[in-house]
Formats: C-alpha cells, structure tokens, sequence
C-alpha cells in the first residue's frame, strides 16, 4: 500500500499595505531584466544608463509545485515609466495553458492586461478591494499607473502551472497601456510579434 504524504498548514505574514513579507525573500526584477519588454527602446537604453532601478518583486509564498497544491503571493510593482510606457511586469502564459489565476489588489492603482493565444486582449483596472479572475489560457502582465505609490497585489493559482515567459520575450504582449495627455491608454503594439 503507498504511503500519502502527510500535509501540515503553514502562516507566513505579509503587509497588506505594501505587500512585503519579513518570513521570506522576494524576488527582484531590475530594469536591466526588462530588456524588449518597452515599445521605446532608447528611452529604455537612456534610463538603464542613469540607474539600474527596481521595477518589481514578488513574493512565491507557496507550495512544491506538485499537482493539487496553491501558489500564493503578492507581487510589488514601484512607480515609473519609460518613455510614455508605464513600469509592469514581464507578464506570462502559464506553462499548463489550462490555468486560471486570482488576483487581488491591496495598494494602489493599476491593470491587469491580459491575452490569449487566439488573439482575445481584456484590460481591468485595479484598485486597492478589487479582485480579477484571470481565464485559463491567458497571459497576464500587471501595470501601475500611479506616479506615486506601488501598485500591490496578492496572487493564488495551481502549484504545478509552471510560467512561461519566453512567449511574451519572443512575441511581446498584442496591446500596451502608455500615458497620453496625463491618462492610460491602451494602443496596439508595433512591434507584437504575430510568428
């Protein structure tokens, strides 16, 4: 007869507010990670030549990536922008496109862009109460649009989904939220990769 494994609970503190945690590390994503990612790219070059900033971390505060188990974590994104472009993530498909994803907002004021592979975009915008339910098969990528406060954002999805973000590396996301005139707007992206 096998032997299950036996499951314990776990509590790991986070702040609500600005989504850091003292139980763990985050992972940090510097400007310089960022390379491809902004339509501008000598805006781009001009920035990472003045300082190499953080444009986000994240907290994986979960469990093994084995099947039946949760993912769960906040994901920080700092105010900036490069060029016109606002500061986001790098956004990804999940490796098991079948997975959906929750996020929650905590802090701030931002968007959640998200596509699938048959070309359907959906832009939310969040702001600190509002929870987004993100379709299986959907990339996903955060975007804060405040200039002065983080945006903050709690996360749970399947352990075992994997990330996959050499898609969004290779093809970039359909649509880009910039600011005009002091405002979000959402535009096609020139150089989304349709191959």
């Amino acid at each position: 007869m096998k032997k299950s494994k036996i499951n314990k609970s776990s509590a790991i503190k986070f702040n609500i507010n600005d989504g850091l945690s003292p139980d763990c590390k985050s992972k940090k994503r510097m400007l310089s990670e960022m390379a491809g990612m902004y339509l501008d790219s000598e805006a781009y070059s001009q920035s990472l030549s003045n300082k190499d900033v953080l444009v986000y971390e994240f907290y994986d505060l979960g469990k093994p990536e084995e099947p039946g188990e949760l993912s769960y974590g906040t994901t920080i994104i700092y105010p900036g922008k490069i060029g016109n472009e606002y500061f986001m993530t790098k956004g990804h498909f999940h490796s098991i496109l079948d997975t959906a994803e929750i996020y929650y907002c905590t802090n701030g004021h931002g968007y959640l862009l998200m596509e699938n592979p048959e070309g359907a975009v959906e832009l939310q915008e969040m702001t600190p109460g509002v929870s987004v339910y993100v379709p299986r098969r959907f990339a996903h990528r955060s975007i804060n649009i405040s200039n002065s406060e983080p945006f903050v954002m709690f996360f749970a999805f399947r352990a075992d989904a994997g990330h996959d973000y050499k898609t969004i590396e290779t093809k970039g996301f359909r649509k880009l939220v910039i600011e005009k005139n002091g405002k979000p707007e959402i535009i096609d992206n020139p150089k989304w990769n349709s191959d």
